[in-house]
């Protein structure tokens, strides 16, 4: 880093409060009022400038740095003001500090309550000091009036490590996942006080660590009922036997991900500033699309000129505003119903570092999409400000039939990576003191003359399904949206006769596909009707038809093949697209020659590009294959495959979804994003050792699980370590000789286990809670703005020594109570291992017993023991000198 100096650049600061009249509040100052210099009178704090500065003419590199008045917040009212707004149009905020503090996005649950993610930790000063604390929360509102204004609310959720998302998830219950972590949890309010008091587990496998502008953001519920969110090559979806989850394309968002009216996905990309994944849905892949973004489309049209943005001022057009989108977040593509329908389908996003929101109108091509600001021609946005806080963090179609737009406004928008001491970014904030700016959030909803607001409350949870059905045909979206999820976590199959009339005959377009989709999300989605729908005349009709067909193949249906290869000669670019794809990832057999064969035959330009890029993927999903895996464990996986395919196929599925028995049920449980698959081993080993009976879970299968214990230790190990590591699972490898292990200890067993009964004997996970106390002879720092704290090793930021490892380095837990550990596992990366390891376990913290030794390696290791009775207390010791730091993340106890 270059050094360096402390320079004071006295510009006076305004004497606000002893200014103004008593009775007026400190947010009533307009904008021009506060860019005022007349208003000053006292010195600014002093700047960081890196050396090299001119100090005489008071630049650097171009920068000026003059004296400049401090920004002033001002009220919502004044803020107003600031808006430029295309004729027609206007903005009134419906919710506002103090109420909500630092909002980042909105959700609407069925009852048109809005849920408001408060990012409360969110660059609270030039450090980012405190951003890992425990005190962002999620609230809760609701307009009872009528007056469209949401002022009665409630703290839905409290106490969160910086929050990556909000999802309603039925009545009175969200789903939402913090920083570092990498589980979803489900909160609900079971006694309707307007709190959250119930905490389960939804999935894992869905988080990162790292800065937390690059975590997992924006888990969404799509048409096609699968949720997607942002750094994420994988997609999870409820049913009611379970989460399952498969391999996705990788969006390459950062915060925000939304969708059309036909399930098509954008994802917001933050630093890039602009839209990724909008070709084709994400989970067909990545494709690259020359000239996607029209020319000029990375150029903002910016009212605020200070240079405030982190590139410096190599991206500052002469008048000091922005030259190229350099931080995005939130989008919309906006489906409602009370605003111009020309703005139908357009894509809306935020600009907050240009202070604008901008408007992108699409064009289909051939089967391609190209990208455009609607008013690139005017040089201008849909909607621009004066006021330099302003903030536009996520947009939304509302209930209303409006469009709402979070507003964070605040001085800082970069996280504090980018606003380090000598930074270009930490000088321009400083000069004009905008890291004082904190604390505030508005909510704004845009609206259009002579179009009022739609003013029905939505009372979906109370509804009947009869009822809810109905609004499967309404214009706005959200509704249409809303609906179908709801039927499908009711899972009431009484709609069956009235979604099936809707999906063949509605006249109502959008109508008809969340009809197939609320078949197909309550698994009664027939063959007849997909091939009906695919021999459509309505084009958008065949293409979802061609995408639903996906889940009858998936559970077992091969004839439905023959309809992608049909499919792909259709005269129509989109739906022949659509058929290349779902044959793609579907993986049906000779896909590589139906690809070829399409090429020869179809000269459009979408075609040619997609398919080529697909016939890409196949070689490189060739090449990668044998390369994922380590040689022993590649054996392993190959040989588990044959086994699945010829024999576990038949009952659990040929996509490890469970094969369907009829009337919703399923002959043997789902493998894809199966907790009791994934978690410890030994569940899955002593099942195919000696069978199971009965209830799982309480859920009932048609089938029953036989022993397969007269195969040998390698066909078991082979077979689990296939299913731990496909169908979207990522897991540890079984080796022949933990199989031979439990099957030793295990070898006077003679009949099946019951679920209830294997269970007593399976290691549970200690889930990591805010009450162990947990310590380190050695902590570094995580991170910008964090504090040196171990307990960091039980999530996905990670532990690690402040030095190289050396003999005596310690980890310690302590328990809020005594249990009886059996296991310890944690992921060391490729060279954080600790050479050598002793575990030891004490109940008072004194006397210690230790119950094994072992060498690290690479990634994951674990270590076990019998039980030695109750502990409270696990101590890790290093061994031996090392010259790398010791790292832990992800650390897991078990117990008995």
């Amino acid at each position: 880093m270059k050094s360096v100096k402390k320079v004071s650049i006295y510009l006076l600061l305004t004497l606000f409060f002893s200014c103004q009249e008593p009775e007026r509040s400190p947010f009533d100052v307009s904008p021009a009022e506060s860019m005022d210099p007349n208003r000053l009178s006292e010195p600014f704090p002093a700047v960081s400038i890196p050396e090299g500065a001119d100090l005489e003419s008071k630049t650097w590199k171009g920068i000026d740095l003059s004296p400049k008045p401090p920004l002033v917040p001002v009220s919502a009212n004044e803020q107003k003001k600031s808006f430029v707004l295309k004729p027609g149009f206007t903005m009134e905020p419906v919710l506002s500090e103090p109420q909500i503090r630092e909002p980042a996005s909105i959700q609407f649950d069925g009852n048109g309550r809005m849920y408001v993610l408060e990012l409360r930790t969110y660059m609270q000063d030039l450090d980012a000091t405190g951003e890992l604390l425990p005190t962002s929360r999620i609230s809760r509102w609701e307009d009872l009036d009528g007056d469209g204004v949401y002022e009665t609310g409630t703290v839905f959720l409290d106490s969160l490590v910086f929050p990556r998302y909000v999802v309603p998830f039925g009545p009175n219950s969200i789903l939402s996942m913090e920083s570092n972590e990498d589980h979803v949890y489900r909160y609900t309010d079971t006694n309707l006080d307007g709190k959250a008091d119930k905490k389960e587990l939804f999935a894992s496998g869905l988080g990162r660590s790292g800065n937390v502008e690059h975590q997992t953001s924006f888990l969404t519920w799509a048409l096609d009922n699968w949720m997607y969110s942002t750094y994420n090559n994988k997609r999870i979806r409820w049913t009611p036997t379970g989460v399952i989850q498969e391999d996705s394309g990788n969006p390459w968002g950062q915060w925000g991900v939304t969708q059309d009216s036909y399930g098509k996905l954008f994802f917001q990309d933050g630093a890039g500033g602009v839209p990724q994944g909008f070709q084709f849905p994400i989970v067909y892949g990545n494709f690259q699309v020359k000239g996607a973004l029209k020319d000029g489309f990375r150029v903002p049209y910016s009212l605020v000129t200070l240079a405030d943005f982190q590139p410096g001022m190599q991206e500052a057009k002469p008048d000091g505003s922005l030259s190229n989108v350099t931080g995005a977040a939130g989008n919309d593509v906006f489906r409602g119903d009370r605003l111009p329908k020309d703005l139908v389908g357009d894509y809306i996003y935020g600009e907050p570092v240009g202070r604008i929101v901008r408007r992108v109108v699409s064009e289909n091509v051939e089967g391609l999409t190209y990208l455009q600001n609607k008013y690139i021609d005017e040089a201008s946005e849909f909607i621009q400000s004066t006021d330099p806080l302003f903030r536009p963090v996520d947009m939304a179609t509302a209930p209303d039939g409006t469009l709402y737009i979070v507003d964070m406004y605040r001085g800082i928008i970069q996280e504090g990576e980018w606003t380090q001491n000598g930074s270009y970014l930490r000088t321009k904030i400083q000069q004009y003191q905008m890291d004082d700016i904190v604390g505030n959030g508005r909510i704004w909803r845009l609206s259009y003359e002579g179009m009022p607001r739609n003013t029905q409350k939505p009372r979906m949870y109370e509804e009947s399904a009869k009822e809810l059905i109905r609004h499967l045909e309404h214009p706005n979206g959200w509704w249409r949206d809303m609906a179908q999820q709801t039927l499908i976590l009711r899972q009431d199959k009484s709609v069956v006769p009235g979604l099936i009339t809707m999906a063949e005959s509605s006249t109502n377009e959008l109508s008809r596909i969340h009809a197939l989709w609320t078949l197909e999300g309550i698994g009664e989605l027939k063959s007849d009707l997909v091939k009906k729908l695919i021999q459509d005349t309505n084009p958008q009709i065949r293409i979802q038809g061609l995408r639903a067909a996906e889940t009858l193949y998936k559970y077992g249906e091969k004839s439905i093949s023959e309809v992608y290869r049909t499919a792909a000669e259709d005269s129509n670019p989109d739906v022949a697209i659509q058929a290349l794809l779902s044959a793609h990832v579907l993986k049906i057999d000779q896909v590589d020659i139906l690809i070829q064969e399409t090429l020869k035959k179809n000269n459009s330009n979408g075609i040619q590009v997609i398919g080529g890029q697909l016939l890409e993927k196949i070689e490189e999903a060739k090449k990668a294959s044998e390369t994922r895996f380590e040689k022993n464990e590649l054996a392993l996986f190959v040989k588990g495959k044959s086994i699945y395919d010829n024999y576990c196929s038949t009952c659990h599925g040929p996509k490890g979804l469970g094969s369907p028995a009829g009337e919703g049920r399923l002959i043997a449980p789902p493998f894809s994003g199966s907790p009791r698959i994934l978690n410890h081993p030994e569940y899955a080993v002593k099942v195919m050792l000696h069978g199971l009976t009965g209830p799982i879970d309480s859920k009932e299968y048609e089938g029953v699980m036989i022993a397969m214990n007269t195969n040998d230790d390698e066909y078991i190990a082979s077979a689990l370590s296939y299913i731990r590591n496909d169908f979207g699972n990522s897991g540890t490898f079984v080796t022949p000789e933990y199989v031979a292990k439990i099957r030793k200890e295990t070898e006077s067993r003679k009949e099946n286990y019951s679920f209830e009964e294997l269970m007593r004997e399976i290691p549970k996970t200690l889930a990591y809670q805010d009450n162990w106390i947990v310590d380190a002879s050695s902590t570094a720092l995580a991170g910008v703005g964090s504090t040196k704290d171990p307990s960091y090793a039980f999530s996905f930021k990670g532990w690690k020594t402040a030095s190289a490892q050396e003999p005596g380095m310690w980890f310690l837990v302590q328990l809020p109570s005594p249990q009886s550990l059996t296991e310890v596992q944690f992921d060391s990366g490729k060279d954080g291992f600790p050479i050598s390891y002793t575990v030891s376990i004490s109940s008072d913290g004194t006397s210690w017993t230790k119950v094994g030794q072992k060498n690290g390696v690479p990634g994951i290791n674990t270590l076990n023991w019998k039980s030695q009775g109750k502990s409270t207390y696990l101590k890790i010791e290093a061994n031996s000198k090392g010259e790398k730091q010791w790292s832990m993340k992800r650390l897991t106890l078990f117990s008995r």
